[in-house]
């Protein structure tokens, strides 16, 4: 099979694709073959080594998002069976509960960037019929990340409103699922383009903050003078003060991203409902696959590099010359 790795915090250009040989399962593993991945800009972190200590050493097989089908498996394993679609979970040993697993893929453990990997059968999530392999292979971190910032700690409710920052992964995918909650979306980009196709996903407000510096004014102008329910802040300390100016009482700052500085939680201060988020386990997954399912969300990939070319991949995902996912082909 095709394999990439990467040599932690050494840079992209260290990404090499090599022949490696095709694992077997254990008991209570499943082999599956890899048919789609998404990248994440935690993938950049890990290859430039952002955040000191995020990848193993010396390299590791990158990428955390894929689709998949179980051909596979291993003694014991009930969950799934041979020619089953799956979605290996980001981080594999988070099940439930709201305590983080640091185990996560395409870090401190290996991902799905190769064409064969096996997993804990546990882990592996079913991938709908009504998903495509490119639009599951969203799922496992950005989509997760925004449904866990719009319901795990305060849930979203019909009427009020959401600001998303950006128009990458996650901040798309909390467009998405917030609209089908009855939200009304606010959006932030530097591209009139990307509005534009925002707005035709159903953003109710959207504002480009290159022409405006001023983009928290032009987000309560926007927004007829209405208050914030939820920001999905995608971006970092760096506007912390912004969007705390324009959250409701009661309303939550999402910690997500360093886009543009440090996370949002190294700015903890009383009176402000913050809520880092950490992607999410298997329970919080299956919820929001039924959910896309039942409200026939379309999870948005816009260009796709075969896997050779993952190098590339990264470049463009640094480049930010993207709308939604940039994908990976592993067939």
């Amino acid at each position: 099979m095709k394999q990439a790795t990467v040599q932690s915090g050494k840079g992209i250009d260290t990404i090499a694709i090599a022949d490696a040989p095709v694992p077997e399962p254990g008991p209570g593993e499943a082999l599956i073959r890899v048919k789609a991945a998404t990248l994440n800009f935690r993938d950049i972190i890990v290859a430039k080594g952002l955040i000191p200590g995020l990848g193993k050493a010396p390299e590791v097989v990158p990428l955390s998002c894929s689709a998949a089908e179980v051909t596979a498996v291993g003694e014991g394993v009930t969950r799934v069976k041979v020619g089953d679609r799956v979605t290996p979970l980001f981080a594999p040993f988070w099940l439930t509960g709201s305590q983080p697993d640091s185990r996560m893929l395409g870090g401190p453990i290996d991902g799905i960037a190769r064409q064969y990997a096996v997993f804990p059968a546990e882990s592996l999530c079913a991938l709908p019929d009504e998903l495509g392999d490119l639009e599951g292979a969203t799922l496992s971190c950005a989509a997760l990340t925004a449904w866990s910032a719009l319901t795990a700690f305060r849930p979203t409710r019909a009427g009020e409103w959401v600001l998303a920052h950006g128009t990458g992964g996650v901040s798309i995918a909390a467009l998405q699922l917030a609209k089908a909650m009855g939200a009304k979306v606010a959006i932030t980009s530097s591209s009139d383009a990307k509005l534009a196709r925002a707005a035709a996903l159903g953003a109710d407000a959207t504002i480009n903050y290159r022409r405006d510096p001023d983009w928290a004014g032009a987000v309560r102008e926007a927004v007829g003078g209405n208050r914030i329910a939820n920001v999905v802040d995608t971006v970092g300390a760096v506007q912390f003060d912004d969007n705390v100016g324009l959250l409701q009482p009661g309303g939550q700052l999402s910690a997500i991203g360093m886009l543009g500085s440090d996370f949002s939680w190294t700015r903890a201060t009383p009176g402000v409902n913050l809520a880092p988020i950490g992607v999410g386990n298997r329970e919080q997954h299956e919820a929001m696959t039924a959910f896309i399912v039942e409200h026939r969300i379309r999870p948005v990939v816009d260009v796709v590099y075969d896997l050779e070319r993952l190098a590339d991949a990264y470049r463009h995902l640094e480049s930010g010359r993207f709308f939604g996912k940039v994908g990976v082909n592993l067939l």
